[in-house]
């Protein structure tokens, strides 16, 4: 843990000038008071607002509800968590001692508070031209998936909706681990084909969630290789 910072915004592919916001927004509450809230909820309005124009400019025909449900796909909690975990976000995060003890560097709505919050400091760092065009090219692969019509559809629905057409057995799913206090439990499930020695992980904060995310990971795998 603990990696440094610049591999990070390396990753992200923004030069801080003021790299003291890049540590600002790695470091988690447990800490101390100086740390990534208030940064992240500057980047989760941007990170809203970037997408929303993203995508209300490549779906002209798509409808106030269609639009949201895709926009709400691609910046949900489990998403922006895989984000960070492409960039190793989680190496360079800061913690407290308890945090550290229960593996808060892989639990998703720390990863995904935390690229929120470095997404906040990019933009005061740089402004918001350079801050669309950081999200931009973090979401590009996920934005160029998406699609209208199965903006509705949850992963495992659409991955079951996929087996069924090449008339291939559902998957089946198995909860690998529960960590964490009641109040704030992290499982993680696995998704497996039974046709197919073929197996992916998923992290939530419930088993649904990391079944969705799962299904998620499994459709991403079998679709684009």
């Amino acid at each position: 843990m603990n990696a440094d910072p610049r591999r990070l915004a390396q990753a992200l592919g923004h030069r801080f000038t003021r790299e003291e916001l890049l540590i600002q927004a790695l470091t988690h509450r447990s800490v101390g008071s100086s740390n990534n809230e208030r940064l992240e909820f500057l980047g989760d309005a941007l990170i809203g607002f970037v997408i929303a124009e993203a995508l209300w400019e490549r779906f002209p025909k798509a409808d106030e509800g269609t639009l949201s449900r895709m926009r709400a796909s691609l910046v949900k909690r489990e998403s922006l968590a895989r984000l960070a975990r492409d960039l190793k976000l989680g190496d360079s995060l800061r913690l407290g001692a308890g945090e550290l003890r229960t593996g808060g560097h892989a639990r998703d709505s720390i990863l995904a508070d935390a690229l929120e919050a470095v997404l906040g400091a990019v933009y005061l760092d740089a402004g918001f031209e350079r801050t669309r065009t950081v999200v931009l090219e973090l979401f590009a692969a996920r934005l160029e998936q998406t699609d209208a019509e199965r903006a509705g559809k949850d992963p495992k629905t659409r991955l079951q909706e996929w087996l069924q057409s090449y008339k291939r057995p559902l998957p089946e799913y198995l909860v690998l681990s529960i960590d964490g206090d009641q109040h704030d439990q992290t499982f993680i499930v696995s998704c497996q084909l039974q046709d197919a020695d073929v197996t992916t992980r998923g992290t939530g904060t419930s088993r649904r969630r990391a079944e969705q995310a799962a299904a998620e990971s499994m459709l991403e795998r079998i679709q684009h290789g």
